[in-house]
């Protein structure tokens, strides 16, 4: 039996994996800002077989309401054995450039309000010297592209957080998976064309997020193959990179 804290749990990667650990018989700590999609996400796990679920409406960007939220997690659930770092926006990139306050949003909902939570959880998890901590970044960290550079640095950020946050938990026995999800068939995706061939299902990735999460992976490309295409994407010389669109 596991005790999962996920934070963003309405978004459909998050409440994939869930369902894989609710059919484990694992209890739950549910956090989302849509108080009726985090019931209905509630209920469904309980019928597929999770054994307690508690929820809990929060909005992640308002960083001060963390540390109450935690405490009712603790008191939930006494340990935390997995927290999956789920929440997130993806923004459009011409309003951030034309708007300094939509810019720094954005990277508040994608990168400070991330290092906020996992700042606090980290703490939590080195009093229990246990645990794992997934953190869901995305391959548009690896390389600053044209066509989302502000969702890229946000998750860049996170990203190098984690890297960080994983050499400082080692030693106390604490793992840390940092995930990073190429396009996904997702509510945040619908409407922008995508190579159909690249376009994973939530499914899929929460399969290899839930297995990653039991092997220890550290850096986690999902699907696999996104790790070789942004190998390549890195590789390309800067000289070349800036002329092409992305």
């Amino acid at each position: 039996m596991k005790r999962v804290l996920i934070i963003g749990a309405t978004s459909a990667i998050a409440t994939a994996c869930a369902r894989l650990w609710a059919g484990q018989g694992s209890e739950f700590f549910l956090v989302a800002r849509n108080n009726e999609k985090l019931e209905q996400t509630a209920a469904d796990l309980q019928a597929r077989g999770a054994l307690k679920v508690t929820t809990y409406n929060m909005d992640a960007t308002e960083l001060a309401a963390h540390p109450a939220m935690l405490d009712s997690c603790i008191n939930a659930l006494q340990q935390i054995d997995i927290a999956l770092i789920a929440h997130g926006t993806l923004p459009d990139q011409q309003a951030c450039e034309q708007n300094v306050n939509v810019a720094i949003q954005e990277f508040v909902n994608n990168g400070t309000s991330v290092i906020a939570i996992l700042t606090l959880l980290a703490n939590q998890f080195e009093s229990q010297r246990c645990g794992a901590l997934a953190v869901i970044s995305s391959v548009a960290g690896d390389r600053g592209r044209p066509s989302n550079y502000l969702y890229g640095t946000a998750k860049a950020a996170v990203s190098t957080f984690c890297e960080g946050l994983r050499a400082r938990l080692f030693k106390v026995g604490v793992h840390v998976i940092t995930i990073k999800p190429g396009f996904v068939d997702t509510p945040m995706t619908k409407g922008l064309h995508l190579p159909a061939v690249l376009v994973a299902k939530p499914e899929q990735v929460a399969l290899r997020i839930v297995s990653g999460i039991e092997r220890k992976s550290t850096v986690l490309y999902a699907p696999g193959f996104w790790a070789l295409i942004m190998l390549i994407i890195k590789l390309i010389p800067g000289s070349i990179f800036k002329r092409i669109n992305i």
